[in-house]
């Protein structure tokens, strides 16, 4: 399956994760299986936990990890295994070691051979977990299982046997009906893990043997091995072998076999694709909603469509998420009932005139709402020529909250006099917005346009040009939230809401009172739904309206990682900077793409195209400064962390003196980067302390003093900036300074460089 980025509130939660703090006890396993309190004296953390060179990540990893959870438990059961959780972390030390070093020899391979194992990582190293024909990409860090499934897992394992604790690295035994057997954690040597490893089986009975299965028996299995084989049978089977594939799969269903139909609904063959979705309608499993979800996306007959949806309505009576992909699929195809795009659109000029007028009618309004002060109505009339005054552009701005202070003090006077309606809700939405009270403001929007509020141009909408669009946001807000709402407790709801959602934000983007904060919530909405088509489209529409968006140039980068790859990130930048209508500040993110292409080449092992990634980088950041002087200090920091980035590359491919030489040229280039991470989750100085460590077992004593001098040189407050290791937010590196050209909206210097990558 396919995943997203991570949830919001998770991404949250890794701001103060951490695997380890300076000196933390070893978890009471831990310290049962004998590990020492501490580091012993005169050993750092990366002497004890080695950094892995460019030949150990080419290693591949000997462990066998099951893909799903259910699939653990299942595998459990049939053989009699206890199962072993493994969690990791980017960047931390010991974690690196374990990826790099220790999940790819024969040692830990025959140690953990007796556990059915799961490997679970919130990290992200491939852009993508399946080809355009449905093959798996597997994680370059872990091997076997997709990133996709890495990180799924993470936020279960949480839930269940975390105890609120992030920290990795970690290995968990968990017993076949679920409880927890062992939790080594904090552990200051390698050894006391592969105790743990030995005594968790130790005078258990064998495992049992699957032996020879026939066909529909490996059909039936949900062992990773059998799951392997049957795929790669599909692939290099015939046409009519991949046939009775997929028809015997219709007939011994007992688990979905999900990756088997992905390869069919993706690949070439039409006739395999029909008989593959016939056999996905028949799924059971809740991973089968997300495979529909792609499926859906593809051009197919009416009818078919429609057994995929009917399935997802099934399903979503036992996995109630379902039933927002349901909606979806039936809200995206009818239009809003209650946003007329075109007529907001022909309205916008008028709107303004509309306001203009109101604005200047203020005194004739007030004296009739003076003269007959129990007349709720003109009180309301009075409200609305407040607010229209309020927004007017000829008002000095120190105006406006006491204009909106005075609508709102009239309206909710007309209230009381007995007024009801769209108009008084609509007027309190938006003052309510002014005083701060955004949940009423929600509640009145929808109300307003519920009520029966006339579209833009029909007589009796008098809101001014501001109003309006506030108005407007605040029903998509609405509608987001019901739909949230519905989401968490497992209920239906209707289709029309998204239709509502999405005509609101065709609005948004393009109206000149529109932001591109409505351009970026309305991409992140439609992209949460699985609407990804739509999304795209209000994104690329924000950009044409604000192509210098930090925020939008981010969701962008996300998009394009996952569509194209990093190669086709830096393509789509080179050919946005070739477009006539470029603006300056472009060249700046495309310099800032090279840079996350240089770090996702280098999550996926891709060490040469990292490094000519990184120079494309550096390049096009000394290009920008040239054009835009104003960004240097945004330049420097960026181009130092390229410059740090690149020197790791030349360390794991064991050329220490180039390594040092980027090093110290990112420390002089921009100091204060130095304690900044990139989007790997690793600062300049881990970096730095890392190769000192292999500069000192190599005997490089010149390059060694070089280094060290350096580092040394950037002063205790930047090397005791708080860190991964602490588990506290990195601010050290968010104080340099903020560059603001006009018309710009760069990113602190200190942001982290993916858009995947954990907020610090």
């Amino acid at each position: 399956m396919q995943h997203t980025a991570l949830p919001l509130a998770l991404a949250a939660l890794l701001l103060v994760s951490a695997p380890r703090a300076q000196g933390s006890d070893p978890s009471q396993d831990a310290r049962k299986m004998g590990s020492p309190a501490a580091l012993a004296p005169g050993q750092t953390v990366e002497s004890m936990w080695p950094a892995p060179s460019a030949d150990d990540w080419e290693k591949p990893v000997l462990v066998t990890w099951q893909r799903t959870f259910e699939d653990a438990f299942k595998v459990a059961a049939e053989l009699g295994k206890p199962v072993l959780v493994c969690v990791n972390m980017d960047g931390e030390p010991a974690s690196e070691h374990w990826a790099g070093i220790k999940y790819r020899t024969s040692e830990t391979a025959k140690l953990l051979e007796p556990y059915v194992c799961l490997v679970a990582s919130v990290y992200r190293h491939s852009p993508r977990d399946h080809d355009e024909e449905g093959r798996r990409i597997p994680c370059p860090r872990f091997g076997g299982v997709t990133c996709g499934e890495h990180i799924t897992l993470e936020p279960i394992l949480y839930e269940k046997y975390f105890d609120g604790q992030r920290i990795a690295p970690r290995h968990i035994l968990l017993e076949r009906d679920g409880t927890k057997g062992y939790d080594v954690f904090y552990s200051w040597d390698t050894a006391s893990v592969a105790n743990a490893f030995a005594e968790g089986v130790k005078d258990r009975p064998k495992p049992l043997e699957p032996g020879e299965r026939s066909l529909e028996a490996r059909l039936q299995t949900a062992d990773v091995a059998e799951r392997l084989a049957l795929e790669q049978a599909y692939l290099a089977g015939s046409h009519v072998e991949r046939r009775t594939l997929l028809e015997t799969t219709l007939k011994a269903r007992v688990v979905d076999q999900l990756e088997l139909l992905r390869l069919a609904l993706f690949g070439l063959d039409l006739e395999l694709a029909r008989l593959a979705r016939r056999a996905l309608a028949q799924c059971e499993s809740e991973e089968a909603l997300d495979l529909i979800a792609e499926a859906l996306k593809v051009p197919m007959d009416e009818a078919e469509r429609e057994l995929l949806v009917a399935a997802a309505e099934r399903l979503s009576e036992k996995f109630p998420r379902g039933r927002t992909l349901v909606a979806v699929q039936r809200g995206l195809v009818s239009r809003s009932a209650r946003v007329d795009v075109e007529a907001w659109r022909r309205t916008a000029e008028g709107e303004y005139r509309a306001g203009a007028l109101a604005s200047e009618a203020l005194e004739s309004v007030a004296r009739t709402s003076e003269a007959t002060p129990a007349d709720g109505a003109a009180r309301l009339a009075f409200a609305e020529s407040l607010l229209a005054r309020a927004h007017d552009a000829e008002i000095p701005g120190a105006f406006t909250p006491l204009f909106e202070l005075d609508a709102d003090r009239a309206a909710r006077e007309a209230e009381a006099s007995g007024v009801r309606g769209w108009r008084l809700d609509a007027v309190l939405a938006v003052t309510s917005l002014a005083r701060g009270q955004r949940e009423e403001a929600v509640r009145r929007a929808l109300a307003a346009f519920e009520g029966g509020m006339p579209r833009p141009g029909e007589e009796g909408l008098a809101l001014d040009d501001v109003s309006s669009v506030a108005l407007l946001a605040l029903f998509a807000e609405a509608r987001q939230k019901a739909i949230a709402q519905a989401y968490r407790e497992r209920k239906p709801w209707p289709g029309e809401w998204l239709a509502d959602v999405h005509a609101a934000y065709a609005v948004l983007v393009t109206h000149p009172r529109g932001t591109e904060t409505h351009a970026a919530d309305g991409f992140d909405f439609l992209r949460w739904l699985g609407a990804s088509a739509r999304a795209r489209e209000v994104l690329e529409r924000g950009l044409a309206r604000f192509p210098a968006s930090w925020r939008l140039h981010e969701r962008l980068r996300g998009a394009l990682l996952v569509e194209r790859g990093p190669d086709g990130l830096e393509a789509d930048y080179a050919a946005r900077l070739a477009r006539a209508e470029a603006v300056p500040e472009l060249g700046w993110f495309a310099a800032y793409a090279s840079l996350v292409a240089a770090e996702t080449h280098r999550r996926g092992g891709a060490r040469d195209r990292a490094l000519a990634a990184y120079e494309r980088a550096l390049a096009l950041y000394e290009r920008d400064l040239a054009r835009n002087p104003e960004h240097a200090a945004s330049v420097d920091h960026y181009s130092a962390l390229a410059l740090a980035g690149r020197a790791h590359v030349f360390f794991e491919l064991e050329d220490l003196a180039r390594a040092t030489d980027g090093l110290v040229l990112a420390f002089e280039r921009a100091p204060r980067a130095a304690a900044a991470f990139d989007g790997l989750g690793r600062t300049p100085i881990d970096s730095a302390r890392i190769l000192l460590a292999r500069l000192e077992e190599r005997g490089e004593t010149a390059l060694y003093e070089r280094l060290q001098t350096r580092l040394a040189a950037l002063g205790k407050e930047l090397l005791d900036a708080p860190d991964r290791e602490r588990g506290v937010p990195n601010e050290a590196a968010r104080a340099g300074d903020r560059p603001l050209p006009p018309r710009q909206n760069l990113p602190p210097a200190g942001a982290p460089t993916t858009p995947d990558a954990p907020r610090r």
